[in-house]
């Protein structure tokens, strides 16, 4: 298995080429390189290339994005506080299958943590888990009900 997106660092300057690329492939993800490369008026070589440093530097992935509820999984968001600094929580929990988005925050929690679980009991485990990391101090577990809205078309704009 191909290694899962991991750690997003600061961020990169892109010009309007990879701008362009990155809005054509977040409205169609199977565009070819060719028909960008038409749209942007440039070689189908500079959309291959710009694509991999894209790629590369992690600032595009390319992937099919599912519902999990509607796949038959449950979903939780779920806060969590820390004792002292919440990045060995994060990086832990950030190689946990379960866990499909982690995030250190400002606020209430120290930490937001996205989880799919097979079912409630999946859920319940992996809670209990993150319980009984050292450091973690408290959590509040936000079960999905229903997913609204899930876009990722949003382009490069600020």
């Amino acid at each position: 298995m191909a290694e899962r997106r991991g750690p997003v660092r600061g961020s990169r300057r892109i010009d309007h080429v990879d701008e362009g690329i990155i809005e054509a492939l977040q409205a169609n993800g199977r565009e070819s390189f060719r028909a960008i490369a038409g749209q942007l008026g440039v070689s189908e070589a500079t959309v291959r290339a710009r694509y991999a440093r894209l790629c590369e530097e992690q600032i595009l992935q390319v992937v099919a994005v599912t519902n999990p509820l509607g796949l038959g999984f449950e979903q939780a968001l779920i806060g969590i506080k820390t004792a002292g600094s919440p990045e060995p929580v994060a990086e832990e929990i950030s190689g946990w299958t379960e866990a499909d988005y982690v995030v250190v925050t400002a606020g209430q929690y120290d930490l937001v943590v996205e989880v799919v679980a097979a079912d409630r009991r999946g859920l319940l485990e992996v809670t209990n888990r993150m319980r009984e990391l050292e450091g973690v101090v408290s959590t509040e577990t936000f079960l999905y009900l229903d997913l609204v809205k899930q876009l990722y078309d949003w382009g490069t704009r600020p």
